[in-house]
């Protein structure tokens, strides 16, 4: 059954609470914008030589944050030399990132934090580089995407040689989930698609926030199996004003994806089954769906 706006319940006007560290990932994207302000107004910037150190020294840092090693030991999981262990763990010494504990050096709780943050900056370069299919079909005004949950996403891109690879990705994440919520700037798939659409009409429970005019074309073409798969409360369809990319959440997993602006083609699908990613897809989708509209009048004109 589709609520009026009246009788949402407060589920649905709030975005659901979030895990501790799902709050703190959206708390770092909230203030990422005005870090480097922040710490210009505190005069506390760290020196950029040091920087690049601290990155440098990446690898050693990792390895002691697993647990203590000697140098021998540290020497082995680098495959790097004597001189070159004693050099690192000095350096790392001399900036109270480690101390030595029964001959094993172990990270203090101040090279602990450097060593996470050190794995956190190198995973999220590295995700925001395999995301750039994505990233670069996202409109710049909607910028509550985040990377950090999409580190292991399954990455699929319209080659020249595969055009529908994505869709076929999408498609496949479809037939094997029981129930479907989303958003999209366009179809989910072609109009011309009808195993996909046999599938939300008949097969999954599904719930998906369209553009109006997106609405009224696929009424168009499914008129009579949408009005019966909405009667029978199988399919809600809901529309909103504006949307910033294709948004699906499946039984397991969740997809976001990209648009060629000229052809309405899928470009690029990005899924992931982590549950960080689950949890910021689940909100974006309660805040978006909140303010969206159902589809009452428009189902009663195609009856």
């Amino acid at each position: 059954m589709v609520l009026d706006r009246d009788e949402r319940t407060a589920e649905d006007r709030q975005p659901p609470p979030g895990s501790p560290v799902f709050e703190a990932i959206l708390e770092n994207e909230r203030n990422r914008r005005y870090l480097g302000q922040r710490l210009e107004d505190a005069d506390s910037r760290v020196d950029t030589d040091l920087l690049g150190d601290i990155v440098r020294h990446g690898p050693v840092l990792e390895t002691l944050l697993e647990e203590p090693l000697d140098r021998r030991e540290i020497e082995a999981r680098l495959d790097v030399s004597q001189a070159t262990s004693h050099r690192y763990t000095q350096w790392l010494d001399e900036q109270g990132f480690v101390e030595k504990v029964d001959g094993r050096f172990e990270l203090t709780w101040r090279g602990e934090v450097i060593a996470e943050e050190v794995l956190r900056f190198e995973t999220n370069v590295r995700t925001a580089h395999r995301l750039t299919p994505l990233l670069d079909v996202i409109c710049d005004d909607h910028r509550e995407f985040v990377v950090e949950p999409f580190a292991d996403a399954t990455i699929t891109v319209a080659e020249r040689d595969t055009p529908y690879s994505p869709v076929e990705r999408f498609v496949s994440l479809v037939d094997e989930s029981e129930s479907f919520r989303g958003f999209n700037t366009t179809h989910m798939a072609p109009l011309v698609l009808g195993e996909f659409h046999r599938q939300i009409f008949e097969e999954t429970d599904t719930e998906i926030i369209y553009l109006p005019h997106t609405v009224e074309k696929l009424l168009e073409s499914y008129p009579e199996r949408a009005r019966e798969a909405i009667d029978r409360g199988h399919l809600a369809l809901r529309t909103r004003d504006e949307l910033p990319y294709g948004l699906a959440i499946f039984d397991e997993c969740v997809g976001i994806g990209g648009y060629d602006e000229s052809t309405g083609l899928m470009q690029v699908i990005v899924d992931t089954d982590a549950p960080i990613a689950c949890e910021w897809a689940t909100r974006v989708y309660a805040s978006v769906r909140a303010d969206s509209e159902p589809l009452d009048e428009r189902t009663d004109s195609i009856r």
